[in-house]
């Protein structure tokens, strides 16, 4: 996981070389005092050289300012840097979340990818960051402070150096506990996340129904398990924190003690022991560091973890090495035997079988729960069928790369996805590269350019969140213009007039009949009077074809689509 951090480091290493630069520097400084003050005492003072002694001091006072410089660089370029490492590995989650399929978004809420996208990776560039920066000083200041010590009184800084291993030792045992409660914590506030996320969007219906207390006891649920998470990471904590405030009132006693009895043995004289008592004092802030250092670990590498485990999914939906652009020319689309199961479980589709030539329309009917809507959603190979194979223009969309394949099928569903813009940028989203000029076309050919006329800002109109301005009606004329302006050889409308009324759904027929003209299309249909004219129309049951034929055949036949009819018609 550390590898996966450190890489993306590379881009940005010349601040992080100077973030660490400046680290040591301020390390020296700190080390440097101490033994500078010894140097006084020893030699200026008592030689009366006070105006070396006041050079010096400005010297020293000097190096505190340069040292708040160096404080001021780590705080801001090295926020910086963080802020750097940390929308690289955003943006190369979501470009990775782009690659996974239907079905793991089958599974997945949005709030806990919410979550990751955010709360985790914030905790992973304050270990990107503070991490290194941290480690660094307290090593070294650490180390150096015991050197030295060392080289001024062995016996008293042996004291010191045993009692520091213990404190380590300590922290380390506590930064697993730690780790483990901040993964925890990671979880619950995902799933907290999650239930907000869906909450919130089920503002209306949860006031439609008078159900916010409901609402809110789910809520306070989640709230309370967040809360338990987050006390036992504070209770771990709390043990870290109080072991380290307990080394740090030892050690001053413990030095002064011990420094006490070599004074009067005579092995340690007062200047040394002061040393000493500087350099303990030192030692407050790089321990205080590790103790930031363990805690910053410990959330890190849980974001870190659950970042790397995204990473680690693989899309089931995969591109053959030198997959080929489709180039749709005629539209023609071959089904052939094929059979599809969920992750291997019972199969929605047996055997289905249904070759459909170049513009023509093909309807899809049946009850609900049959496989219709699965059968379309193989065309543009959201999914991979489980058996057989389909062909368009004569190629199986296996050997052809996913963006050729959907840049050449639109797909207008029932529950249409309007973004939080403009009127004008959600008809673009059809093909980003558009002219305004396109944009109005499109609006004309979907029949919405004169609602959107009526509109207080025209085509520059924002339409709220998921479309909330908007009606039922305009939001799907929206779609059927994306439509238009995407172009597409191949057409799906799954259920696409369902949830309209039926004088909505008269005026949006007519953009759909010119939306399917010269155009192979899939028309999935629970309104079996909208696809009277259909070239051909299949029913399917249980996953199977039933029927086969135009609207005269079938109610001829007297089968399951004749009841169907039969029973809408009454």
């Amino acid at each position: 996981m550390l590898k996966t951090l450190l890489r993306y480091f590379k881009p940005h290493m010349g601040l992080f070389i100077l973030d660490m630069s400046c680290a040591v520097l301020a390390a020296v400084i700190e080390l440097a005092f101490p033994l500078v003050s010894r140097h006084v005492m020893y030699t200026l003072l008592p030689n009366q050289a006070y105006r070396a002694f006041f050079s010096v001091m400005l010297v020293v006072g000097l190096a505190y300012v340069l040292r708040s410089v160096c404080y001021y660089i780590m705080t801001y370029w090295g926020h910086t840097f963080g802020v750097r490492v940390e929308t690289d590995i955003r943006a190369d989650l979501f470009r990775h979340l782009q690659t996974l399929d239907f079905e793991f978004y089958d599974k997945v809420r949005t709030g806990n990818l919410m979550s990751r996208l955010t709360g985790d990776l914030f905790e992973i560039t304050e270990l990107a960051h503070h991490g290194p920066e941290d480690l660094l000083i307290s090593l070294l200041t650490v180390t150096g402070a015991l050197i030295l010590m060392f080289t001024i009184q062995w016996r008293l800084a042996l004291v010191v150096a045993i009692l520091i291993p213990i404190f380590l030792i300590l922290t380390m045992l506590q930064r697993r506990r730690m780790s483990q409660a901040s993964a925890n914590v990671k979880i619950k506030l995902a799933d907290i996340n999650t239930d907000i996320e869906s909450s919130l969007s089920g503002m209306k219906t949860s006031k439609a129904f008078a159900n916010e207390k409901e609402d809110n006891r789910r809520f306070s649920s989640a709230n309370s398990e967040y809360r338990t998470a987050k006390k036992e990471f504070y209770q771990a904590m709390g043990v870290f924190g109080a072991s380290q405030e307990l080394f740090m009132g030892i050690l001053p006693p413990v030095v002064i003690a011990v420094g006490g009895y070599l004074l009067m043995k005579e092995k340690l004289n007062y200047i040394d022991l002061i040393t000493f008592t500087l350099y303990v004092s030192s030692f407050v802030t790089p321990i205080r560091k590790m103790a930031q250092f363990a805690e910053i670990f410990a959330s890190g590498m849980a974001g870190l973890r659950r970042f790397c485990e995204l990473m680690a999914l693989e899309p089931t939906v995969v591109e053959k090495p030198g997959a080929k652009e489709l180039h749709v020319t005629a539209g023609t689309v071959d089904i052939d035997d094929i059979s599809f199961s969920y992750e291997g479980h019972s199969e929605v589709l047996h055997h289905v079988d249904l070759h459909v030539k170049s513009g023509e329309m093909i309807a899809v009917v049946g009850e609900s729960g049959g496989g219709k809507t699965t059968l379309c959603q193989l065309i543009p190979r959201f999914y991979d069928v489980t058996e057989g194979s389909i062909r368009i223009d004569g190629t199986d969309i296996r050997d052809v790369t996913k963006n050729s394949l959907r840049s050449s099928v639109g797909i207008v569903q029932q529950e249409v996805f309007i973004f939080a813009d403009t009127v004008r940028e959600n008809i673009r989203y059809g093909r980003p590269d558009a002219t305004d000029e396109e944009v109005i076309m499109a609006a004309r050919e979907a029949e919405i350019y004169e609602d959107i006329m009526q509109m207080p800002d025209g085509f520059d109109t924002y339409v709220g969140e998921r479309g909330t301005r908007l009606s039922g009606g305009q939001r799907q004329r929206i779609s059927i213009a994306r439509i238009f302006l995407k172009n597409p050889a191949v057409l799906i409308l799954d259920e696409a007039t369902s949830a309209l009324d039926t004088v909505t759904e008269e005026r949006i027929q007519h953009s759909f009949d010119s939306l399917m003209e010269n155009r192979t299309s899939f028309v999935i249909a629970h309104r079996l009077s909208t696809v009277r004219n259909a070239d051909r129309i299949i029913v399917i049951e249980n996953g199977r074809v039933m029927e086969e034929g135009t609207h005269a055949q079938l109610l001829e036949l007297g089968g399951e689509y004749a009841k169907l009819y039969e029973a809408q018609e009454l």
